[in-house]
């Protein structure tokens, strides 16, 4: 994984659901855990866009449902600062399924993509429709 050029506020926590925002047949999806957290000790892992983190489907098509599945986090919230000085935020909060090296399982991907998460994964800005 690529380094990130802006400060991403780390706002989702485990256990949050979140809209899926592509074509793989979830629709809301509730976060296990973080694929790579560091913190301090005793606090809670938290999460931002572009962070890799396995979930569980909760709403969706019957095959993805209460499995173990990996997702990158595309759009949150709470807004983050870009080094320009530029302050960015989404309407929702939304992460797309990936596999295990992080290749888009679905095909397209609905609503925008935050930058930081082309910079990290390329793969992901291949089948983007709109990159903010």
């Amino acid at each position: 994984m690529k380094a990130i050029s802006s400060k991403v506020v780390k706002a989702l926590n485990s256990e949050s659901i979140l809209n899926c925002a592509d074509n793989t047949g979830a629709k809301k999806v509730q976060i296990i855990s973080f694929k790579v957290y560091k913190g301090r000790k005793r606090r809670y892992p938290r999460g931002g866009v572009g962070d890799v983190v396995s979930c569980t489907v909760k709403k969706g098509e019957f095959k993805l449902r209460h499995k173990v599945q990996y997702a990158v986090i595309i759009r949150q919230k709470k807004e983050f600062r870009r080094n320009s000085g530029i302050r960015v935020c989404f309407e929702d909060n939304a992460l797309i399924l990936v596999d295990k090296n992080t290749a888009p399982l679905g095909k397209e991907i609905k609503g925008p993509v935050a930058r930081e998460v082309v910079e990290r994964f390329s793969q992901i800005g291949k089948i983007a429709s709109i990159v903010v």
